[in-house]
């Protein structure tokens, strides 16, 4: 039917508005026609249309959105455990919240990183002009004072030349720095391999883990609440996890540990999927009953935590910025006018 993926948002709003119908009493047939009728975007009228058929002919929910080819394989998967289990309300709420959670933390990333790309853009622009076009109105000063500049003034003063006459080759670098980053901001396989590079680079450590353990422990809420068991949902979080990092390969040894016949919370514990403290407590909720509600508490503190030190991060960044490229431009000012200053006490 479709060849285009849903974006984390659309799929929370999907799972989100098909839930409310399907709990208000509304057939999955009736649910998707009245979505269509309510669809703006001729495209999206058109799949749910289609989905509408499907599910006249008596097509269970899972198959109809693993026909539309617009859906996540995992969704699709879990879709079907829930049908299976008789909880496909249960399912699609916790679809929505999860898909919801990725939305509002890509939201965050991106306004955690927009503002220091931008205030580095500006500052570098400024260190630029400086080098470029005043330096050069200090140097016709100076002439006409009889001197020049000199030392660490003159080394820049001869950069700046440089710079402006590479400036065409400069801009033409900056066009494809900027469609190479719309590249990776579009496309989503450019993406994770951009991800992958960086998360080699960097390991499993810093905000970037944090929130990759906070997906972790998402997907095993969002497994555990649809009626998945323990390996299943295990086997969730593993097709969730990045292809390349620490966390696929704790998945692995969680899975292994279960087969073993290891409880969840020390299966967790020993992976090092989740903090000892936070299995404990898996653990004693377990017991009472209360392990899907337990979890899907631990992976909001968790994804808390990782929002909190990615934004503590990005606010030890800026001032770094702003520090690092004022005493630049200070130094540069500086190197031109003491000299200045000198020539002047000097006439005087």
């Amino acid at each position: 039917m479709c060849t285009d993926k849903l974006t984390n948002e659309d799929i929370g709003t999907f799972c989100l508005s098909l839930y409310h119908l399907i709990h208000a009493g509304l057939g999955v047939a009736d649910a998707f026609a009245l979505m269509a009728q309510d669809e703006r975007d001729g495209r999206a009228k058109r799949r749910l249309e289609q989905m509408t058929e499907c599910a006249d002919r008596g097509e269970s929910l899972a198959r109809i959105c693993r026909q539309a080819e617009c859906f996540p394989d995992y969704v699709c998967a879990l879709l079907d455990v829930g049908e299976q289990v008789g909880r496909t309300e249960q399912t699609l709420e916790a679809l929505a919240r999860h898909y919801e959670g990725r939305t509002r933390l890509e939201r965050r990333l991106r306004g955690a990183l927009l503002y220091p790309c931008a205030l580095l853009g500006v500052m570098l622009a400024v260190v630029v002009i400086l080098l470029i076009w005043v330096l050069p109105v200090f140097d016709q000063v100076y002439a006409q004072l009889g001197s020049g500049l000199t030392g660490v003034a003159g080394g820049l003063l001869v950069l700046g030349q440089t710079l402006r006459r590479m400036l065409p080759a400069m801009c033409i670098l900056l066009v494809l720095a900027g469609v190479l980053l719309g590249a990776v901001y579009l496309n989503p396989t450019v993406r994770r391999r951009a991800a992958a590079l960086w998360r080699r680079l960097r390991g499993a450590g810093g905000p970037g883990g944090k929130i990759e353990a906070a997906r972790v422990a998402q997907a095993l809420a969002l497994g555990m609440s649809s009626g998945l068991t323990d390996e299943q949902a295990v086997e969730l979080a593993l097709s969730l996890a990045p292809e390349h990092g620490t966390v696929r390969q704790r998945c692995r040894r969680c899975l292994a540990q279960l087969e073993a016949g290891q409880t969840l919370a020390g299966a967790l514990r020993s992976s090092e999927l989740l903090p000892g403290a936070r299995c404990r407590l898996l653990d004693a909720a377990v017991k009472s009953g209360r392990g899907e509600a337990a979890m899907e508490q631990i992976a909001l503190q968790m994804l808390e935590e990782g929002e909190t030190a990615l934004e503590s991060a990005v606010s030890r960044i800026e001032p770094a910025l702003v520090m690092v490229t004022s005493a630049l431009v200070g130094a540069i000012l500086l190197t031109v006018m003491l000299p200045l200053a000198h020539i002047m006490s000097g006439i005087g």
